[in-house]
């Protein structure tokens, strides 16, 4: 073999291995080393067991619920769609580091002007009309030798794991709106019960000032104010019943059914699922890993990286191997002789050698584009920090203030018994009565919006850290990175 084949072979093999632009490297956001928020409402520093973070509120209706949100939810239907769409351009794009071929059969008929050039039809013998049969293959092979095919395909498949981690993202937060929906509706019929079982014992304070206003013992204001205070309370109720049956019409969208498919099922009152007395939250570096908004910002600001490669390999020479093989004749009959046949094989070089700034400005927009991918990097990862502290805060918080809600709401209970029956025995006004009775019923109200929005703020704080995506139905799971920085 002549040295100048394998020289030539030797300079292609080294110009294949020759990519251009950046190569990527995630980039390195430091976490804290702890919570900036003290764990000091059952939470803890130990490893998070989120797979299944509803399980703990122990109530089988709402995992029942989780589970038909996994299996039927629309939205989640569509996020899976798009993570078959992404797959299926990333193989439209690693199409191109191949081989193209193709064949082709064709007839014409056709005719020479008799007056054209030469002109023929000052010879008689030579016919005008004639067909004409061909059959044909042809290749073509663009090398990629810059890379930027290469390039294309890494940001490709940059964008399927962006994909991928956009359907974990939509997992996380339907499996929170279910929860805060069924938490939700669970709070309103408990609140029905307690504002029911106030307009009776205020049904109860009207029948009396009315007997003691019939025996002379209360005047008719005291009537009048008992009357009204009956009157707000029952106006309550529509409210109530407006917010059940808004949060079971938004639980059963969520689950791909229609509105009122699951209003008989939540008809029956059940009580407000309650938190677990620990729960355990991790570490902030261990968020940065389990939130798929996170990852998938790195994963779009791999795909940024790589297009700076695909845009910078359209300023270098694009070669091609070309190549054609068939056979033409007039006549069917001698179309497969050997005769008819044709072949052209050769390599092509283009070159865009001037285009008016048009692809070094597309480079730039490429530079401009991946630095705003790491910018939203990084914002996304201080928002998810700000997310898990402020769920953190609210969970704390909010059991504080239901700790004193209770016992805000004993004493009231107390309070009105005492009031109404010394009122009974004719030593305290009415107005005490009212006072007391308005009074607990604000604090029972009070209470158990304070114990739903315990719960509430738990789920807030699971979907915080990133929960639930384990539950997913797609099988292939994306690189998960570890470090970040962009190097060139």
């Amino acid at each position: 073999m002549s040295p100048r084949p394998c020289l030539w072979a030797g300079a292609l093999a080294l110009l294949a291995g020759c990519t251009v632009g950046p190569n990527y490297k995630p980039p390195s956001e430091p976490a804290p080393a702890r919570w900036a928020t003290p764990l000091a409402a059952g939470e803890s520093a130990g490893p998070a067991a989120l797979a299944s973070w509803w399980s703990g509120f122990r109530d089988p209706q709402l995992d029942a619920l989780i589970g038909g949100a996994v299996r039927s939810s629309l939205t989640l239907r569509v996020a899976e769609e798009r993570v078959r769409e992404a797959r299926a351009e990333r193989d439209v794009v690693a199409g191109a580091r191949w081989p193209s071929a193709g064949a082709s059969l064709a007839y014409t008929k056709n005719r020479y002007g008799a007056n054209s050039f030469p002109p023929l039809g000052l010879f008689p013998e030579v016919p005008l009309d004639y067909d004409l049969y061909s059959v044909g293959f042809d290749a073509a092979w663009e090398l990629d030798i810059f890379g930027g095919v290469r390039r294309a395909v890494e940001a490709s498949s940059a964008e399927v794991g962006a994909a991928q981690y956009a359907l974990r993202d939509v997992l996380v937060s339907l499996l929170a709106e279910v929860a805060r929906d069924y938490i939700q509706a669970r709070a309103d019929q408990q609140r029905l019960a307690i504002t029911r079982q106030n307009i009776a014992a205020q049904q109860d304070i009207v029948r009396l000032t009315r007997s003691r206003y019939r025996s002379g013992l209360a005047n008719e204001l005291e009537v009048e104010q008992a009357t009204a205070l009956l009157s707000a309370t029952q106006a309550q109720l529509p409210t109530l019943e407006s917010g059940f049956a808004q949060s079971v019409h938004h639980l059963a969208v969520l689950l791909g059914q229609d509105p009122g498919a699951l209003l008989a099922t939540m008809a029956r009152a059940q009580p407000i699922p309650l938190t677990p007395p620990v729960v355990p939250v991790g570490l902030p570096s261990d968020l940065l890993q389990r939130r798929p908004d996170v990852q998938r910002a790195e994963r779009e600001l791999a795909a940024s990286t790589a297009e700076i490669g695909v845009a910078e390999a359209d300023l270098f020479p694009k070669f091609s191997l070309m190549g054609a093989l068939g056979t033409t004749s007039t006549s069917s009959s001698s179309l497969l002789e050997y005769a008819s046949r044709y072949w052209s094989v050769g390599p092509t070089l283009q070159w865009n050698l001037f285009q008016g700034g048009r692809l070094r400005a597309n480079v730039r927009v490429q530079q401009a584009r991946a630095a705003q991918a790491l910018d939203s990097y990084r914002q996304t990862v201080l928002v998810a920090l700000e997310d898990a502290e402020n769920a953190l805060v609210a969970y704390a918080n909010e059991q504080t203030r239901r700790r004193s809600l209770a016992q805000s709401e004993r004493s009231s209970a107390a309070a009105f018994r005492l009031s109404r029956d010394l009122y009974r025995s004719g030593l305290v006004d009415f107005l005490n009565v009212l006072d007391a009775e308005r009074t607990l019923y604000a604090a029972q109200d009070a209470l158990l919006e304070s114990t739903a929005a315990v719960s509430l703020d738990l789920v807030q704080l699971y979907k915080a850290l990133g929960g639930g995506w384990q539950q997913q139905r797609e099988a292939a799971a994306p690189r998960a990175p570890s470090r970040l920085a962009l190097r060139r």
